[in-house]
């Protein structure tokens, strides 16, 4: 039964706390912080602030997300690949770049959301220590925090929920306890003083910027629908909004009981604590602040291996550090987030100075997500054209508003647009220079050359290349194979076999399927198996097919208990061999610019990435390699001439 269907218990509702809330839930710590900045401190700013936070929490976070995008799962998953996996039959390769910006923006908050949530946390112990220096501290936090994802969570991941329900509930008595001194500041909840702070105040709108921090989170809680389940996502929402706005309610309280007329660098979420809790709040805030860390880090492996799976990644290296099913360990993208951390904080040092950059790139990946969703809706929830039209009309106009106003962000924050450059490039590439090398895949029918393998396989006079000759397919078509495959068979030394098997591995738009089919061409002698893999699972290819000969012999089907398996009394393990065909490119090539960069990139990449035994789960010992040259466009004949003596 899938997780969202679960019943609803105390321990999901925990779990779901500790999982889901990270990023969102440590925006308290900064985002009233932004809005006011340098300004003077008005009523004017300051309800019209906190009245846009509630609304944005309002429309963006739990009308768009909890309600409406958390309906668009796949057997339980979220995230944009899984949106675009169920989607992406009807956008007929026009969802392919919005899929893509979606995913590099989603992976580059990776690099963002870290370093801002901690160094704010760490940042109060300059409430306690004037002066005393953060940046190291925070540097340490982080690289300790990335160190440790390669032994995995499974045994810190029981203190998240606890930990963030104490969070929580800390928001809640803060915000309380100031609220009290101050119970006007209700009236900020009236969305006419949003309506007054962005036509009325100077540059209100761009204020924008600032407020949209407060929301942040809400692409990664969809991504992390699979882990909790959308009812408990939904239920701890209403707790978790409550403390938020509280919070929020409880510094904006603070704010307009103040005398001074800035902030003069007072980071009000800290100011709001009674000094004998700031070193317990800073702590606590701390441990919010990596719980948050981790999940954008967990988010991030989840996402590439996505990308893998969906041919828009190279394939890498990829360990599961635990048993806990779904979780991951991405070395290389470990590294990379690691390192785009740390240079990002030695770049600007504060977490002040952190605000300024943060919010354009998950603007973009929620616009992306808009647009996924708007064919979701349409073709597979049949929604009529006019809910739809104002899905698209609400949601496309706040968002674009908040783009607009992330935009003066660029001077900020353009060094991070080589990596999301880098990223976006890479998923190009990777995605379309595949589509350049299956387009000149030529297949034939299997059926047809049935009589010619049934006939090498009883020629005596070829010495015997394997019992079982397994090749690894791309045809989705059952009676399919490449021709490349049977020239292998057949050409030069023809490679004679008791058993031809053709495995093909289909991935598949559900997370977690794993099942296979049968397809018997010739008696005990031609097998097509087709191995059913969903897109969140790294296939183990030799595995599966050890374990499927076991069942087809324990149920005694195709007659494989008796057929000879090539055990000896010497070594009873059964003779395997698969081939994998290895292509590269032939120097009989011309190309046009477009695809001649696409392909040679997409070579290289390759070069880069992990060896298809290992990303297929198969054991060097058993596999032969292959090298196909591939030709695209034959040089034109050459002038070359015989010169007569």
């Amino acid at each position: 039964m899938q997780q969202h269907f679960k019943k609803i218990t105390a321990a999901s509702l925990l779990v779901a706390l500790g999982i889901i809330y990270g990023d969102i839930g440590t925006s308290p710590l900064y985002v009233m912080k932004a809005i006011v900045g340098d300004r003077d401190i008005s009523q004017h700013l300051i309800y019209g602030g906190i009245s846009c936070v509630f609304w944005t929490l309002t429309f963006q976070t739990t009308f768009k997300y909890i309600f409406l995008t958390l309906s668009a799962d796949n057997h339980g998953e979220g995230g944009v690949f899984s949106l675009y996996a169920l989607v992406k039959r009807f956008g007929k390769g026009k969802l392919v770049i919005p899929t893509i910006l979606g995913a590099t923006t989603l992976l580059a908050d990776g690099i963002i959301t870290p370093p801002i949530s901690v160094a704010s946390a760490v940042e109060g112990l300059e409430v306690v220590s004037p002066g005393l220096p953060t940046i190291p501290i925070v540097i340490v936090i982080l690289s300790l925090l990335f160190f440790f994802q390669r032994f995995g969570t499974q045994k810190v991941g029981s203190f998240f929920g606890p930990m963030m329900l104490i969070w929580f509930s800390m928001l809640t008595v803060l915000g309380v306890s100031q609220i009290v001194h101050h119970p006007e500041i209700l009236k900020a909840l009236n969305p006419i003083y949003a309506y007054d702070l962005l036509v009325e105040y100077p540059q209100g709108f761009w204020l924008l910027g600032a407020v949209f921090l407060c929301t942040t989170g809400a692409e990664a809680l969809y991504s992390d629908l699979g882990h909790c389940g959308r009812r408990n996502i939904r239920i701890t929402w209403v707790f978790v909004k409550l403390a938020l706005i509280t919070n929020y309610l409880g510094q904006a309280a603070w704010l307009m009981t103040r005398q001074q007329p800035k902030l003069d660098g007072v980071n009000p979420f800290y100011a709001i604590m009674p000094d004998w809790f700031l070193i317990p709040g800073i702590v606590i805030a701390t441990l919010a602040a990596i719980i948050a860390s981790q999940a954008l880090i967990s988010g991030s492996y989840t996402l590439i291996n996505e990308a893998i799976s969906l041919n828009f990644w190279p394939r890498v290296s990829l360990k599961n550090p635990t048993d806990l099913k779904g979780q991951i360990y991405i070395p290389s993208i470990n590294t990379i987030l690691w390192i785009g951390c740390i240079l990002m904080v030695l770049y600007f040092k504060s977490s002040e100075h952190m605000e300024a950059a943060y919010g354009f790139s998950i603007t973009v990946a929620m616009m992306m997500t808009t647009l996924l969703l708007v064919y979701y809706l349409k073709f597979i929830r049949k929604v009529h054209g006019c809910w739809i039209l104002l899905v698209f009309v609400v949601f496309g106009a706040i968002e674009v508003s908040f783009f607009v106003a992330n935009i003066v962000k660029i001077k900020e924050r353009w060094m991070f647009l080589f990596f999301e450059l880098f990223i976006f490039l890479v998923m190009y590439t990777w995605y379309y220079a595949r589509k350049i090398n299956n387009r000149f895949l030529k297949f034939t029918n299997l059926e047809q050359h049935v009589p010619m393998l049934k006939e090498l396989s009883a020629d005596a006079s070829i010495s015997k290349y394997s019992t079982h000759l397994i090749y690894l397919t791309k045809a989705d078509r059952n009676y399919d194979i490449e021709e490349k495959i049977i020239k292998s068979i057949f050409a030069k030394k023809p490679k004679r076999a008791d058993v031809y098997w053709f495995v093909h591995i289909h991935r598949v738009n559900e997370p977690f399927r794993l099942d296979y089919e049968v397809i018997e061409l010739a008696d005990d002698k031609v097998i097509k198996v087709v191995i059913n893999v969903g897109f969140r699972i790294q296939p183990r290819v030799e595995l599966y097919f050890r374990q499927i000969v076991r069942d087809l012999v324990m149920n005694k089907e195709l007659n494989l208990h008796i057929t000879p398996d090539g055990s000896t009394r010497y070594n009873n393990q059964p003779d395997y061999k698969f081939i994998l065909q290895e292509k590269f490119l032939s120097v009989e090539n011309e190309f046009s610019v477009r695809d001649g960069v696409l392909l040679h990139a997409y070579y290289w990449l390759k070069h880069l990435s992990i060896p298809d035994t290992k990303a297929f789960g198969l054991d060097k010992s058993d596999v032969e390699t292959e090298q196909i040259p591939i030709i695209y466009q034959p040089v034109a004949q050459t002038p070359l001439q015989r010169k007569t003596l």
